[in-house]
């Protein structure tokens, strides 16, 4: 498998890169505009990157009067793996230099077989998405896993619920595997990349990003860049207290936010509501499965189950009183909820923005969108791309 061999070497490159990443082809007097560079630097700058076939020229641009420019791309070759681990399923994608998804594959995974299973699975679909002649080799990957992460080594620490996987080297053992750099963060930090690079964040520079699913978290992005604190654990408000003497949650607490609502929480409350006859339409799906998740409780709750609509209204509530003290504390532009649990829907997002717009003082709620995730499953595949490509678009 091939790699990335260059690098920038000027923040000035690495700027052009982005842009080009993130706007996509564009002529060298509209990226000198945005740059501030003299004619001669730009054309310094733009030249060298040509040399490492990290650039490549596309054709000319359209004319603004006197000489036309010509276009620049970020060489087409380039291929990035976005790989979001959840709970429950994992997702892998591969992209182009653009992080336009070209191939993007699902399985259901639990992430409590520990590490050595879930990368196998990782690896044998990394494989699937190269036979099917997408790319030859990656020249990066970024990982989500869903739990706390020290950054700069990409290892877990004592994830609540990932048995097996404190301390396990991550980046270090799949970047031996796919002979490519790869960068490793919680998966929630990914969901907020991807939503800022392609999503409903597009246009925030300051913003929460809470996902909801087996767990809880929150990408916390603060002029443009992920804020992940002196070790990587900022963001994991799944784990304050909601209720004083409440219930035991798997980081070893009691009342967190995670053990009252998340995936998890919902469906031990539904399996609750069908045994004890509170709910009809959720002791038939019971019956007939088994089991319930948090899908089966937006289902009945979209058919009317006054049952589901109270669980999901009351942790919307609870969910709504943990992000308005965040609200009140960062003064986000806008807050997005995404993760599994947004099968909820409006519902859900209804009572979260009761208790924000009731409880933060109006300066920082008086024009503050509380919205769902446009990405859905892609937001955490795109966010690894976009984690590994502001790696490796960074001065080497």
């Amino acid at each position: 498998m091939r790699r990335m061999t260059a690098r920038p070497t000027s923040d000035h490159q690495a700027r052009l890169l982005r842009l080009l990443r993130d706007g996509g082809p564009n002529s060298r007097a509209q990226l000198g505009d945005q740059v501030a560079l003299s004619r001669s630097r730009l054309a310094v700058e733009v030249d060298r990157l040509l040399e490492t076939g990290l650039v490549v020229a596309d054709g000319l641009a359209a004319s603004r009067g006197g000489r036309r420019s010509h276009n620049v791309r970020l060489a087409p070759s380039l291929r990035f793996l976005g790989v979001d681990i959840g709970a429950t399923s994992v997702d892998v994608a591969v992209t182009n230099a653009e992080l336009e998804i070209l191939g993007h594959l699902a399985q259901p995974m639990d992430v409590r077989e520990g590490p050595v299973a879930v990368f196998e699975q990782v690896l044998a679909m990394a494989a699937k998405l190269r036979a099917s002649g997408l790319a030859e080799g990656f020249d990066g990957a970024g990982i989500g896993v869903p739990g706390p992460v020290r950054f700069p080594e990409g290892v877990p620490v004592a994830p609540p619920i990932m048995p097996g996987w404190d301390g396990f080297p991550v980046r270090e053992a799949l970047s031996q595997e796919l002979g490519c750099p790869v960068m490793v963060d919680n998966d929630v930090n990914l969901m907020a990349m991807g939503e800022q690079h392609a999503g409903v964040a597009r246009q925030a520079r300051d913003f929460l990003c809470v996902k909801i699913g087996t767990g809880i978290g929150c990408g916390i992005v603060v002029g443009g860049e992920v804020h992940r604190g002196t070790t990587g654990s900022a963001g994991d408000i799944g784990h304050i207290r909601v209720e004083q003497d409440g219930r035991q949650c798997a980081c070893g607490n009691k009342g967190c936010l995670e053990a009252h609502f998340s995936g998890a929480a919902l469906a031990r409350d539904a399996e609750a509501a069908a045994r004890d006859g509170s709910s009809e339409e959720l002791a038939a799906r019971l019956e007939g499965a088994g089991r319930l998740s948090a899908a089966d409780v937006a289902a009945a709750a979209a058919a009317g189950d006054t049952t589901c609509l109270d669980l999901i209204r009351e942790g919307g509530n609870r969910t709504g009183q943990v992000i308005a003290s965040l609200v009140s504390f960062f003064n986000p532009g806008l807050v997005v909820i995404g993760g599994g649990v947004t099968g909820l829907g409006h519902t859900l997002l209804a009572a979260v923005r009761t208790q924000v717009y009731r409880q933060s003082l109006p300066l920082a709620t008086g024009n503050l969108p509380i919205v769902l995730g446009e990405l859905g499953p892609t937001a955490g595949v795109i966010g690894g791309a976009r984690l590994i490509s502001d790696h490796l678009f960074s001065p080497a």
